[in-house]
């Protein structure tokens, strides 16, 4: 623990850097092949959507004492009473339940009562233990056209907040971005896998959302921050102002990660081991993949795409111009001292940390600085003056 607080220390402190915007079109790369691969299960496999969407009838077997065989032995009990529907689902719920979902079970009330029956007599239970509903397709109609609003709305109050904030629409613009790339990606897995998508999942979709953005933003305030700090005083270029910010808040967005996916982490086991398949388990896995993949976007697309939007501003390559000339001042005079790089065979190289994120290690700014100071008193008295006094 003692050395990843070291790490987080120096990546703030620039000592330690990592090279996040100069690799950018790595992560570019890495982020449109994943997002391919979650098109074609999108597209192609499609969504495997709940009874909630689809209409039908779902019965629930509650108090069961024996579930070995559960599966074979519902579909046979319903097979006998009604033939085999198509589509029919059983899984378990818990360590004592069953729910069978079917797109319909024999063709009214009177084949849905005799499917309760079959099914009490198999699993020994009472007939009031076994409960039937029908689904209409409307219900879950209503719930994707209000998500999708939701979805529209919460967008665009997003880009607009952003862009009065920062006061550029490239930052709302990188943030949209990456919320489109969490979005794809997290929708995209459930494709590829084939898990269930229950309008509990739907839930945790868009609150995925609220928590990309805000990790989001906390880096773009210290882009921000850095750039302010880099026009002032010509010291560092954009991109390198916005690599720094991701080093700076990189250990935090770690933190904040694994301190939200440790308790959703618990549900999924709950979910999985204990209650099974419900709304619990639906909501705890869409927000898990979703806050996994939202850290990602925040530091490998969100600030690397903001870094390429604004590269080839005039302000910002004015800054480059300046904080070119700054760097190799500040090296010269670094290397003039002789208190440069401590490495033999390349000398006159500048630190990682000045290449990717123009910070200068507290040593070698105290020898420039020290270097300063020595060459203006060196120049303190003009030889001419010297020279007149000689004469």
């Amino acid at each position: 623990m003692a050395s990843f607080a070291q790490f987080g220390n120096d990546l703030y402190t620039g000592r330690r850097q990592i090279n996040f915007i100069g690799r950018r079109r790595t992560w570019y790369t890495v982020s449109a092949v994943i997002l391919i691969l979650a098109c074609i299960g999108l597209f192609g496999r499609g969504l495997n959507l709940s009874l909630d969407f689809k209409g039908g009838s779902e019965v629930k077997v509650t108090g069961i004492s024996n579930l070995d065989n559960y599966n074979d032995r519902a579909k046979s009990a319903i097979k006998a009473t009604v033939g085999l529907p198509p589509n029919l689902s059983v899984t378990k719920s818990g360590n004592n339940s069953l729910t069978i979902d079917a797109k319909k079970l024999g063709k009214g009330a009177a084949d849905t009562d005799r499917v309760r029956t079959a099914l009490a007599t198999e699993f020994k239970v009472p007939t009031k233990a076994v409960d039937s509903n029908f689904i209409g397709p409307s219900w879950g109609s209503q719930v994707t056209n209000k998500a999708i609003q939701a979805l529209i709305v919460f967008l665009a109050l997003v880009s607009a907040l952003l862009a009065i904030y920062f006061r550029t629409w490239k930052m709302a613009l990188s943030a949209l971005v990456a919320l489109i790339h969490d979005l794809v990606l997290t929708v995209g897995v459930y494709a590829l896998v084939g898990i269930e998508v229950s309008p509990a999942t739907v839930i945790g979709f868009l609150t995925i959302l609220g928590y990309s953005i805000y990790d989001t933003v906390v880096v773009f305030d210290k882009v921000r921050e850095n750039t302010d700090e880099a026009v002032a005083t010509g010291s560092r270029t954009y991109a390198q102002a916005a690599n720094y910010a991701i080093n700076q808040t990189l250990v935090r967005s770690i933190n904040t990660s694994v301190v939200a996916l440790l308790p959703v982490g618990a549900l999924l086991v709950v979910g999985f081991a204990v209650l099974g398949p419900g709304t619990l388990l639906d909501l705890a896995l869409a927000l898990f993949v979703g806050i996994a993949v939202g850290t990602y976007s925040s530091i490998f697309i969100a600030t690397p795409l903001l870094a390429s939007l604004r590269a080839k501003e005039p302000a910002m390559l004015d800054l480059e111009r300046r904080a070119r000339s700054f760097q190799s001042s500040q090296h010269a005079v670094i290397e003039s001292s002789g208190k440069g790089s401590d490495s033999e065979s390349e000398p006159s190289s500048a630190s990682a940390g000045e290449n990717m994120s123009g910070v200068v290690e507290p040593e070698q700014a105290k020898a420039a600085a020290a270097a300063r100071r020595t060459k203006v008193r060196t120049r303190a008295v003009h030889p001419l003056s010297v020279r007149d006094r000689e004469e």
